[in-house]
């Protein structure tokens, strides 16, 4: 099945800025998370989907090779030659190619001559890391546990018994690759025999079966920097999967992803919550505790506030991983209405109700008695 379009998987448009490609991710990972669908195989293969198309976009040059040639431009088995393509390369890059093809022709020598490496390294490998917000901003130290590829015990990675090695491929002498006649070309393909290694193994290691490598699971000590957002990734060099005959291991990636909270949202620096207050303290003014991620402040809310007042609590959000000054805590005030009243509450407000009558809508709701006035110019002027 042919691979969606990245843009497509994260719903973001192809301009998309880094901080909607962060909102983008972050709102897709929540909703196929593992943790959130247990045992269904195909919101774990979107959230799947989503990292990988994360992880491209989110790199400025990755994005640009994806950007020029699509998903071939980022997947060098699509065949346009990894990020570069023939663009970054030149004419050195075509020669590569077709180096191996034609090297017979041009003198046997150059690209033509150039053998395949034995040695390879490690495949690099994923986390997904979920924090609580105050994990997130503060910073931690978490234990992961993951399960990868190491060099066996057995045979150091070999792939031969003990007291055995690998010998020299006599098919292609040890090159990894053989030369094939075909009328007059001279074809440069992988050894059939030693599959591009250059070594054979004739009495293979009974712990790893002769690949040098066996699975285990490890675990590992993460430290989270503080600031942190979903999205963030951190990179542990060298605990990855091991490399193959002696060569270096792959890094392991971490990816951040910051769950809900119930009561504070975080976008960027800043913290935003609602704070719901009473009809009593919003008319007549009051003070009230907020809660912080450090512990609580107190909040003066001046008389007659309105519902949606905003009230910003300076350095009371976020200092960003990457550096830079703390952000705020903004505190949006929603007035409640009261309910389940009693009989006398209902006559109270009532009696509360003839007063303003009285004396005239116009002082203690200006702004209803200014939309009713409009309203009514609005219907008077369709009449014109």
């Amino acid at each position: 099945m042919a691979k969606r379009d990245y843009y497509e998987v994260l719903g973001v448009a192809k301009d998309a800025s880094e901080r909607d490609l962060k909102k983008a991710y972050r709102r897709m990972a929540m909703k196929y998370h593992p943790d959130r669908n247990p045992d269904d195989k195909d919101s774990e293969n979107k959230f799947k989907e989503v990292n990988e198309a994360f992880e491209i976009l989110s790199d400025s040059q990755k994005r640009a090779a994806y950007d020029q040639y699509g998903h071939a431009g980022v997947d060098p088995s699509q065949g346009a030659g990894g990020f570069g393509g023939f663009g970054a390369g030149g004419a050195g890059s075509f020669s590569d190619i077709f180096g191996d093809v034609f090297g017979d022709i041009f003198g046997g020598g150059g690209g033509g001559g150039r053998s395949q490496s034995s040695v390879q390294r490690g495949a690099d490998l994923r986390y997904s890391l979920e924090l609580e917000l105050e994990e997130a901003v503060k910073g931690v130290s978490k234990k992961i546990r993951i399960p990868t590829q190491v060099e066996c015990g057995t045979c150091d990675g070999s792939g031969a018994k003990k007291g055995s090695k690998p010998e020299t491929c006599t098919t292609c002498g040890g090159i990894g690759q053989v030369r094939m006649q075909q009328g007059f070309f001279s074809v440069q393909q992988t050894c059939p025999a030693c599959h591009g290694s250059g070594k054979v193994i004739k009495d293979p290691c009974h712990s790893c079966h002769g690949s040098g490598r066996t699975e285990e699971y490890k675990t590992l000590s993460v430290k989270v920097p503080a600031g942190v957002d979903s999205g963030d990734r951190i990179r542990l060099a060298g605990e990855g999967e091991a490399g193959f005959n002696g060569g270096p291991p792959g890094d392991l990636y971490v990816q951040v992803y910051v769950k809900d909270h119930p009561i504070f949202h975080r976008d960027g620096k800043h913290l935003y919550c609602e704070v719901p207050i009473s009809i009593i303290d919003a008319a007549l003014g009051g003070e009230l505790e907020v809660p912080t991620l450090d512990g609580r402040v107190k909040l003066k809310v001046p008389p007659e506030t309105q519902t949606g007042k905003l009230f910003r609590l300076r350095n009371k959000g976020v200092i960003p991983v990457r550096g830079g000054s703390q952000g705020d805590l903004l505190c949006r005030v929603v007035v409640e209405t009261p309910v389940n009243l009693t009989v006398k509450q209902k006559e109270l407000l009532k009696e509360l109700q003839d007063s303003f009558e009285a004396e005239g809508h116009h002082r203690q709701s200006p702004k209803k008695t200014s939309w009713f006035e409009n309203v009514k110019n609005f219907f008077g002027d369709m009449k014109v």
